[in-house]
């Protein structure tokens, strides 16, 4: 074991000032991802700043009505909140299709967003990967590829995004806080915050060296906007999305007034479906309208060999779950299930 040093910090200052006297050094929370990279010899930091005695663990009601979750939240105390499971059903419903209930208690909001975004090659240190070493080359686009990416991805990387809570937190409009000792408070949205491999697929966000992830910003819930989100995957827990979809929707005289689509086990990062946004808004929520603008978004879609089945996978679960948001916020009974 490569031996590290050890911090425990108390404040946002305390945290930043051990960062900038310890270069190498990485921030840690529940640590159910840096731990695991650290027993594998993907990450070898120098020094770990435990951030886990900061006051980041409340989920506050904010005058608007929005909601702030600190970073600290644990993900199954955001899970259950009541005013997430009411409010946000889409959030709820990601978090508990991610990881164990054991995993979940420990994961925090701010470590489930900044887990790597990865693949079995990168978490191997005997094969080349472009996103643990620049340069290397990917060895999943000629190995084995059915769980990567259909979508955004580059010649230097075809791995997915594997949070469950970020895809919601994209749908919903999300913001995420960010600080530093020497900007101070920053915010992201949440769809911009996960990047696109492009040329540099060694970096998974947007946030800058030293920066902590505070908090999660969720707006006002919209009175008649209905949410869900669904996942499949190879078996019933504990298991990354082969594809996912978040989608909100609000109907108004008989119209979409709003909805937001993202997908999950696509791409990089979490992928706001925009084209089917577009074509969606405004229009009547047809079942016809509905396969058309899914299957717009889709048409962005570049395969390898071994994972086509993706597109048609999240095609069905997109038009399954805006069929069942145009019925609920319709009023409708909800659709029988199938044989």
């Amino acid at each position: 074991m490569k031996p590290f040093a050890y911090i425990r910090v108390t404040s946002l200052q305390e945290a930043a000032a051990a960062y900038a006297s310890h270069p190498g050094s990485r921030y840690i929370g529940g640590g159910t991802n840096l731990v695991d990279l650290m027993k594998h010899g993907v990450e070898t930091p120098d020094t770990l700043i435990d951030l886990t005695r900061l006051p980041l663990r409340d989920i506050q009601e904010l005058p608007t009505g929005a909601l702030r979750v600190g970073a600290g939240v644990s993900n199954t105390d955001l899970a259950v909140h009541p005013l997430v499971r009411t409010r946000y059903p889409a959030l709820s419903q990601a978090l508990l299709a991610g990881a164990s209930g054991q995993l979940r208690n420990v994961a925090t909001t701010g470590g489930n967003l900044l887990q790597r975004t990865r693949c079995p090659y990168f978490q191997d240190v005997s094969k080349p990967c472009n996103k643990r070493e620049p340069g290397t080359g990917c060895a999943a686009r000629d190995g084995v590829h059915r769980d990567h990416a259909v979508l955004g991805h580059s010649a230097h990387c075809i791995a997915t995004h594997p949070s469950d809570m970020a895809v919601a937190l994209t749908a919903l409009d999300a913001g995420i806080e960010l600080y530093d000792g020497e900007h101070g408070t920053r915010e992201v949205a949440a769809a911009d915050f996960h990047r696109l491999p492009g040329e540099h697929p060694e970096r998974d966000t947007v946030i800058r060296p030293g920066e902590i992830v505070t908090a999660v910003l969720l707006p006002p819930a919209a009175p008649g906007a209905v949410s869900l989100y669904r996942k499949a995957r190879d078996r019933a827990s504990y298991a990354f999305a082969l594809a996912s979809v978040a989608a909100v929707l609000e109907i108004d005289d008989g119209r979409v007034r709003h909805v937001a689509l993202a997908f999950g086990g696509l791409a990089h990062r979490p992928w706001r479906a925009t084209t089917t946004e577009e074509r969606l808004t405004g229009a009547v929520p047809t079942d016809e309208a509905v396969r058309e603008a899914v299957d717009a978004e889709l048409t962005a879609a570049r395969p390898l060999p071994g994972n086509a089945f993706k597109v048609d996978l999240a095609r069905n679960l997109a038009r399954d779950a805006l069929g069942a948001l145009v019925r609920s916020a319709s009023g409708a009974p909800p659709a029988r299930p199938r044989p």
